[in-house]
């Protein structure tokens, strides 16, 4: 496929949204809240269902924040849970990363959560988030890296989702360890100020194993991603269900844990 095309690999079936509305401003995109005061004008790229949007909203009000993403679908979520919370400085719109459309200058602070893993040309992306953002602002970004992620027990057929994951994002034009490169892609963008953290996800308790590995599990075996995996040669429908029930019982052992690592960058705009 084109470099600049890429197929979302999860897709917004309920286990991927069961995920994505558990996000907040404090458990995902800490690293960046320094940056936001009341009046400035934010954009939030790729936002899902918006629950990070709402809380940034809050956050910066009187302030403005604009909500993007590919998907109309999820959009209209995003507006009910904006508009659940009372909040009216909050706009949203399809948009492509690769060709945002905005004026220059247009932003204080322009941020992207688990986005540029999934988009064909990440450089193209923050060169457009660049663009958008004023002299003096940030265009931050935080990414996990599924090549790094860690758990115990070991389980072989986790190991072997963990490849079949990677096969099934490649394939479909994105970059699943893009926690490693987002600095290195900063750079090619043509940032010169970069602060660069990490952070993580940790899921043990019981509530918490249940939580994950249901998703997980469900996820495997009913979303855009199962369908994609079997479309594309990566794995059987048979071999989808054996990597559930791995996920499942991984969930079932109390000395369970698993571990999400995620790069974060803040850029300055000059």
């Amino acid at each position: 496929m084109p470099k600049e095309t890429a197929v979302y690999t999860h897709g917004h079936h309920e286990s991927v949204l069961r995920s994505h509305t558990w996000r907040t401003a404090e458990n995902s995109a800490a690293y960046l809240l320094g940056e936001l005061r009341p009046g400035i004008d934010v954009l939030d790229v790729g936002c899902g269902p918006g629950t990070i949007t709402a809380d940034f909203a809050e956050l910066v009000a009187p302030g403005r924040v604009t909500a993007v993403d590919a998907a109309e679908d999820v959009l209209e979520r995003a507006r009910a849970h904006a508009a659940g919370r009372g909040l009216d400085n909050v706009r949203f719109a399809a948009a492509d990363v690769h060709d945002l459309d905005f004026p220059d200058d247009s932003f204080d602070v322009v941020h992207a959560h688990q986005v540029l893993q999934h988009v064909g040309d990440p450089v193209q992306a923050l060169r457009e988030m660049r663009r958008v953002c004023r002299p003096g602002g940030v265009v931050a970004a935080r990414d996990s890296d599924y090549g790094a992620f860690t758990w115990y027990p070991g389980l072989p057929a986790l190991t072997e989702w963990q490849r079949l994951y990677d096969r099934v994002a490649r394939s479909n034009g994105g970059e699943p360890n893009a926690g490693r490169h987002l600095k290195s892609w900063a750079r090619a963008a043509g940032f010169t100020d970069i602060a660069c953290t990490a952070a993580t996800w940790c899921f043990a308790t019981p509530a918490e194993r249940a939580w994950w590995s249901g998703l997980w599990a469900d996820r495997t075996t009913a979303s855009v991603y199962a369908r994609l995996a079997v479309e594309g040669g990566h794995a059987t429908p048979g071999q989808l269900d054996s990597a559930a029930k791995a996920w499942r019982a991984w969930g079932d052992d109390e000395d369970a844990w698993f571990m999400v690592p995620h790069a974060e960058i803040v850029c300055r705009v000059e």
